[in-house]
C-alpha cells in the first residue's frame, strides 16, 4: 500500500468517528435540556430514551472503535515503517463495521432500540440493533488481526530488537479488545439475537449481565490506551523533551491489559446473581488496576518536567509555565490529566464495595463516566486529531489558535457539566431518567444544578462544532503540508529488553488464568442452577 493509501485508510476511519461524535454531541445537549423539566415543549419520554441510547452507542462504540482503528493503522505503518498488511482485508473490516453502524442506527433512531448503550435485558431491542452491534465488533476484529500480523512481521524481521513503543501499545490494545469483546459477543450471539428474533422464549438476564460485565470495564481501557499511547509516544516530543522511561511505559501498558480484564463485577455490586466473595475478588482487582494509572501519571509528568526544564523552566514549578501551552497536544494532555485526577477519585468511590451503595445508579456515575471518557480520553483524541490531520491530509491545520480555544472550551464545559452531576448524585438524583421535575422540596433543590448542566452542555456543543469545523477547513485547505509522525525518544533507549517487556505470549497465558478464576464459576453456575426460561427472570 502506498503512503497515500495508508493515509486515506486512517483518515476515512477518523472521519466516521468524528461524524458520529458530532451527532452524539447534539443529542447530549438535548438530553440535559429535556430532563431538566424547564422546557415542557421538549419533553418526550420516547424521544429522550431514543436519544440517550443513540448518544451512548455513538460515543461509546462508534466514535471510539473507528478512531482507535484509524489511529492504530497509521501508528502501525509509521512506527514500523511497513505498509498496512493486506489493504483489501483492512477495507473489508471497515465496511463490515460501517454496515453494522447503519443497521444499528435504523432501530435506534426509530425508537425501536431504546435500551441504552448497555442494552441490559429484560429490555428488548429490535434484532437489527443487535445484529448491527455484532457487525461493528466483528469489523473491529479485522483491525485486531491486522495489528497482530504487522507486529509479528516486524518481530520476525527484527529478532530481539525492542518493538517500537507505540506499536507495542497498539498491539496490546488489539489483544485486549479480542479478550474483552468476547463477553458481549457471546451474550449477543447466543442470547439477545435469538431472543429478539423469537427463536427462544426467554433468557437469563443474570447471565447476560455477567457476560456484559466481562466487557463493560475493560472496554474503558480499550478506549483509553490510544490516549496513553499519545501520553508516552507523542506528547514528550511535542513538548520539546524526552520520554522519562520506555521500560516503565511498557510495564504500565502490560499492567493495564492484564488487570483491566478480570474486574467487571464492580458493575454488579448491587445485583443478586453473584455472591459477595466474587464481588470482593473483583473489587480487589479493581484497585490493583489503579497501579498502572499511577505509573503513567508519574512517568508522563516526569517527561513533561524534562521538556519544561529543557525549555528554560527554573525552580520547583517553573517548568510548568515553560511548557508549550499553545501546542494543542501538550494542552490536551495538561487538561486531560487534570480531569483524570478528579475522575479517578470518583472511580475509587465507584469501585469501593461499601461506598458504591451510596452512589449506585445516581447522577454521580454519569458525572464520573463523562469526566473520564468525555474528559481525559476524548480530549486527547482531539489533540491527536489536530496533530494527525495535517499529516494525513497534506494540508496545514486551518487554525491552531481555534484548536486551543476548542480544547479550553471542552475542558471548561466538561467541568461545568460534570460537577453538578456529582453533587446531584450525592443528593440522590437517579440517572437514566427522562424527567426530574417531581415538584417536591428535594427535587426543587436540584434545579440550580440542572441550570448549570445546561450551560455546560451548551459550551460542549459549541466546542464540538469548533473541532469539526477546524478539521473540515483543514481538509479543504489550499496550502500544502509535508510531515510525518514524530515519536518521542526515551532518555535511555532500550537496547536489550527482556522478552516479558517485548512480547505478549506469557501475558496472554496469565490473562487466561485470571479470566478463568474471575469468570469461570460465576458463568458456569447459571447452567448448574438451570435458571434459563424461569418466570422470575424471563420476559
Amino acid at each position: 500500500m502506498s503512503n497515500t493509501e495508508e493515509k486515506k485508510l486512517a483518515l476515512t476511519h477518523l472521519w466516521v468517528a468524528f461524524a458520529a461524535f458530532a451527532l452524539a454531541a447534539v443529542m447530549g445537549l438535548y438530553q440535559v435540556v429535556e430532563r431538566s423539566g424547564f422546557f415542557g415543549f421538549l419533553e418526550s419520554r420516547e424521544v429522550y430514551y431514543a436519544s440517550v441510547s443513540t448518544h451512548g452507542v455513538l460515543m461509546g462504540f462508534v466514535l471510539t472503535t473507528f478512531f482507535i482503528m484509524g489511529f492504530g493503522y497509521y501508528v502501525a505503518t509509521s512506527s514500523l515503517k511497513l505498509p498496512v498488511w493486506n489493504k483489501s482485508f483492512a477495507w473489508a473490516g471497515f465496511g463490515v463495521s460501517l454496515l453494522g453502524v447503519v443497521l444499528a442506527a435504523l432501530p435506534l433512531l426509530g425508537g425501536a432500540a431504546s435500551v441504552l448503550f448497555t442494552f441490559y435485558p429484560p429490555m428488548k431491542a429490535h434484532p437489527l440493533f443487535y445484529i448491527g452491534a455484532t457487525l461493528l465488533v466483528v469489523g473491529s476484529w479485522f483491525w485486531c488481526v491486522s495489528m497482530i500480523v504487522m507486529y509479528m512481521q516486524w518481530k520476525k524481521a527484527n529478532p530481539g530488537a525492542p518493538v517500537p513503543l507505540a506499536m507495542f501499545a497498539t498491539t496490546g490494545n488489539a489483544m485486549l479488545w479480542l479478550w474483552t469483546s468476547a463477553g458481549v459477543a457471546v451474550e449477543v450471539l447466543f442470547q439477545l439475537i435469538p431472543w429478539s428474533l423469537g427463536w427462544i422464549d426467554s433468557i437469563d438476564p443474570g447471565l447476560a449481565r455477567t457476560l456484559f460485565a466481562w466487557t463493560l470495564h475493560p472496554i474503558v481501557y480499550f478506549w483509553l490506551i490510544p490516549t496513553y499511547t499519545a501520553f508516552y509516544c507523542l506528547v514528550p516530543k511535542q513538548a520539546g523533551g524526552y520520554l522519562f522511561s520506555d521500560e516503565m511505559a511498557r510495564a504500565a501498558f502490560i499492567l493495564l491489559i492484564v488487570f483491566s480484564l478480570p474486574i467487571g463485577f464492580h458493575h454488579l455490586y448491587m445485583d443478586p446473581e453473584q455472591a459477595h466473595g466474587w464481588k470482593i475478588l473483583h473489587a480487589i482487582g479493581t484497585f490493583v488496576v489503579t497501579l498502572p494509572t499511577f505509573v503513567t501519571g508519574f512517568t508522563v509528568i516526569a517527561s513533561l518536567e524534562i521538556a519544561g526544564r529543557l525549555n528554560g523552566g527554573k525552580g520547583l514549578f517553573g517548568w510548568i509555565a515553560a511548557l508549550p501551552w499553545t501546542n494543542p497536544m501538550v494542552l490536551a494532555i495538561i487538561l486531560g490529566l487534570l480531569m483524570l485526577i478528579f475522575g479517578g477519585f470518583g472511580g475509587l468511590v465507584n469501585a469501593s464495595y461499601a461506598m458504591n451503595a451510596m452512589v449506585h445508579n445516581t447522577a454521580w456515575v454519569s458525572g464520573h463516566f463523562h469526566l473520564i471518557f468525555g474528559g481525559t480520553t476524548i480530549i486527547m483524541y482531539f489533540g491527536i486529531a489536530y496533530y494527525f490531520w495535517p499529516i494525513l491530509t497534506g494540508k496545514p491545520l486551518h487554525s491552531p489558535s481555534l484548536a486551543i480555544t476548542q480544547l479550553w472550551s471542552w475542558f471548561i464545559g466538561m467541568i461545568i457539566m460534570t460537577t453538578p452531576w456529582h453533587i446531584l448524585g450525592l443528593l440522590g438524583q437517579p440517572r437514566r431518567i427522562d424527567s426530574v421535575n417531581y415538584n417536591n422540596l428535594l427535587t426543587l433543590s436540584w434545579e440550580p444544578y440542572e441550570v448549570t448542566m445546561i450551560f455546560g452542555g451548551l459550551i460542549l456543543l459549541v466546542s464540538s462544532g469548533l473541532l469539526v469545523y477546524n478539521l473540515y477547513k483543514t481538509q479543504i485547505g489550499g496550502e500544502s503540508y509535508q510531515g510525518e509522525v514524530e515519536y518521542a525518544e526515551p532518555i535511555h533507549a532500550p537496547s536489550d529488553l527482556p522478552e516479558y517487556l517485548n512480547s505478549f505470549k506469557v501475558w496472554n497465558i496469565i490473562i487466561a488464568v485470571f479470566m478463568l478464576i474471575a469468570f469461570g464459576y460465576p458463568i458456569l453456575q447459571f447452567f448448574r442452577m438451570e435458571t434459563f426460561g424461569s418466570g422470575a427472570w424471563g420476559v
